[in-house]
């Protein structure tokens, strides 16, 4: 048998191995040896998480990694699914990476901040405009100058995308919100005449943004007697469907930068109205806590 002695030496060892161990693991996974701290690339298993392919937020976030030369992957989902990840992410104090934009929920709902892009990556602010097929100004006189009239604050947009994410359902909201901001709505529908049951048909892709405005705008024309549908599609089909008059019109284009590669392929085709909500944004977003304030600070050594 082993005297007390050598058990001693042994099992201090075995302990002093195990560390040795568990250090090496840990800089294998992306520590530092020295600090013990893990990079926040490894954090984030170097990914920014995205909306749907093709949104235009994506692909500039895609252009983003290149341009400033990241290590990252831009991960497609949704809206939902990006909100979602978002919520939890705060919920635990944990770091993320979102492709965002605003009028949103999320800015009243969380203390965010957009990290600088000091090569200018996604441009400059955007507007969302309103799109209408060609002959609906013919075809729908009384809608197409509501359509064009319509126009509103960040703020009122935000309004109705924060009930809809507390739960409410997105016609109730836009009814409530019509009923208590006449003021704004009368001048949408200044000098237009009711009609009894035209069928209008209304395209959007679902993003919070784009169901908040879609559900108000038809609620207003509802209202003026129109038999109005809503339509959820994806970005490229909600062009295509105004661009064919295969749905009447479309208060989702967001310009010149998410949507202008679809705005430039369907130009000849489709009746701008303008913008009905300008000074909207792009950009990579991450809660208020993380200690990180521009793109360039995702750049590993």
């Amino acid at each position: 048998m082993l005297n007390k002695k050598y058990k001693k030496l042994i099992t201090a060892s075995i302990a002093a191995m195990a560390i040795f161990v568990a250090g090496c693991s840990g800089a294998a996974e992306g520590e530092d040896p020295a600090s013990g701290e893990t990079s926040l690339g490894e954090q984030l298993d170097y990914t920014i998480t995205g909306i749907d392919a093709g949104a235009g937020v994506v692909r500039s976030a895609e252009e983003a990694v290149e341009a400033y030369g990241l290590e990252y992957t831009v991960q497609t989902s949704s809206g939902a699914a990006m909100t979602q990840a978002l919520s939890d992410a705060i919920a635990n104090e944990e770091p993320i990476i979102v492709t965002g934009w605003n009028p949103h929920w999320k800015f009243s709902k969380y203390d965010l901040k957009y990290l600088e892009d000091p090569k200018g990556v996604f441009g400059e602010a955007e507007n969302i405009n309103t799109i209408a097929r060609l002959g609906l100004e013919a075809d729908m006189p009384e809608a197409y100058q509501v359509l064009d009239n319509f126009y509103w604050e960040g703020s009122d947009m935000e309004d109705v995308m924060v009930q809809i994410n507390e739960g409410g359902e997105p016609e109730e909201v836009a009814r409530e919100w019509v009923d208590n901001n006449q003021d704004k709505v009368s001048v949408w529908t200044e000098g237009v005449e009711a009609v009894d049951g035209q069928e209008i048909n209304l395209a959007y892709v679902a993003w919070d943004t784009e169901i908040a405005s879609t559900n108000v705008i038809g609620t207003v024309l509802g209202d003026l007697g129109y038999d109005v549908t809503l339509t959820q599609v994806e970005n490229g089909p909600m062009w295509e469907a105004v661009a064919s008059a295969k749905t009447d019109a479309i208060v989702a284009a967001w310009l010149p930068g998410t949507h202008g590669d679809h705005y430039e392929k369907f130009e000849a085709e489709i009746d701008d109205l303008g913008p009905n909500l300008e000074g909207a944004a792009i950009g990579l977003i991450v809660p208020a806590y993380m200690d990180i304030d521009s793109i360039e600070d995702l750049i590993e050594d």
